[in-house]
């Protein structure tokens, strides 16, 4: 039959019966202790092989971690790959950027000369219709004095058409010029624009490879804890196993020398009389919190609250499975009760102090520490659980202890 995955130790609080050899009871009772005992180890060794199950599962994340680690690999040089030709990029669009300020340089220059050979023109033209234009020329002909003066005047004229001449064709040139720089600088922009583009998609490849290794990081990481949180709770039930079965041991060797004592005194040992029935409130205040469904979830036992210096007790007789700290109970203590004829255990957290250890032997009543605030505690107060039979993470056998109040 399974078990459930942790055994409560048996307490103090045996009764005993009449000389050992004639009572049947104590028999019957040291009998059930080596069953305890038997399926505690069973439990061990169930543990045991799911550590082992879980180490195996961590040796092949690790041969995945290598597997990965080409992927990683592959990815960093992708993305050294990327930078590189986002600062390849970056520097062509800088070199665009200072041919299209070199071009509009020029075309200002040129705009200069324009306008300077437009006022020149219009103050030329404006000068031969005040003159009356052409005529003027023959004018001037025929006004020589001679033939070699005549030639003179003809030369002249010519000069000045063919500077004239000159000056329209460097106008034209000039104006040619513009636009074409115009052009070009309307066509660096657009390729600017598609460097540009270029830029950004790079850059987004690049994000992309990015957040692809981080996403492979991140789930190996996360694997990773996983199973080591997971081997870390098999190796704490485990420890707390063997501190059930070394308890068990010790509680089978007392009653035996409690029968040795009594058949050596030839008389029976009483039960001490347990007052309030089979478990006492264990500390003084006021229930804060009950049994049950709370904030969407199980509470699996009840909240004792009280300001000051509140000494917390053992509810019943029993032995100390652990007295530890444990990071949601905080400061705990885990004491296993063999009342007749069933195991039972109580769990003590959030306390300040602890005065007992594990595998102490504790009275009913005893005062075993003070209430506290530790661990997964907002305020002073004793969180106290009652689970018939042993108990384990899953809190399945917990009962209300106000049942027993």
């Amino acid at each position: 039959m399974k078990k459930k995955l942790i055994i409560a130790v048996a307490s103090l609080s045996l009764l005993l019966g009449s000389v050992p050899g004639i009572t049947a009871e104590n028999e019957a009772l040291a009998n059930s202790l080596d069953d305890k005992i038997s399926d505690v180890k069973e439990k061990r060794s169930e543990i045991k092989s799911k550590q082992d199950e879980t180490k195996d599962k961590i040796e092949e994340l690790k041969e995945h971690q290598k597997q990965l680690d080409g992927q990683i690999k592959k990815l960093d040089m992708q993305v050294a790959d990327t930078q590189g030709k986002i600062e390849t990029k970056e520097d062509e669009i800088q070199q665009t950027k200072e041919e299209i300020e070199k071009l509009k340089g020029e075309i200002e220059v040129l705009k200069k000369r324009i306008a300077e050979r437009d006022e020149m023109l219009k103050s030329r033209v404006t000068a031969m219709y005040e003159n009356g234009g052409s005529v003027q020329y023959i004018e001037v002909l025929l006004g020589s004095q001679s033939f070699g003066d005549f030639l003179d005047r003809v030369f002249a004229l010519n000069q000045i058409a063919e500077q004239d001449k000159q000056i329209l064709e460097a106008h034209r040139a000039d104006k040619k010029a513009v636009e074409k720089a115009k052009k070009e600088v309307e066509s660096k922009l657009e390729g600017l624009k598609k460097q540009m583009d270029e830029l950004e998609a790079l850059k987004d490849e690049l994000n992309a490879k990015v957040q692809e290794k981080n996403a492979l990081l991140s789930d190996l990481k996360a694997e990773e804890e996983q199973m080591h949180a997971h081997l870390h709770k098999l190796e704490d039930e485990a420890d707390l196993l063997a501190k059930q079965q070394a308890a068990f041991v010790a509680e089978k060797r007392r009653q035996e020398a409690a029968r040795r004592a009594a058949a050596n005194s030839g008389s029976t040992a009483a039960t001490p009389t347990v007052t309030g029935g089979m478990f006492m409130k264990p500390a003084a205040g006021i229930y804060t919190s009950g049994f049950g469904q709370r904030w969407g979830e199980m509470h699996p036992g009840v909240d004792i609250a009280r300001n000051g210096s509140v000494p917390i007790v053992a509810s019943a007789a029993g032995t100390v499975i652990k007295s530890y700290y444990s990071t949601s109970y905080g400061n705990v203590i885990f004491i296993a009760h063999y009342i007749n004829g069933q195991t039972y255990t109580t769990v003590y957290a959030h306390m300040r102090k602890r005065y007992i250890g594990t595998g102490s032997t504790v009275k009913k009543g005893q005062t075993i520490g003070l209430m506290g605030s530790t661990g997964y505690s907002t305020g002073q107060h004793l969180h106290f659980e009652i689970h018939q039979g042993s108990w384990n993470v899953n809190k399945t056998n917990a009962i209300d202890p106000l049942n027993f109040f």
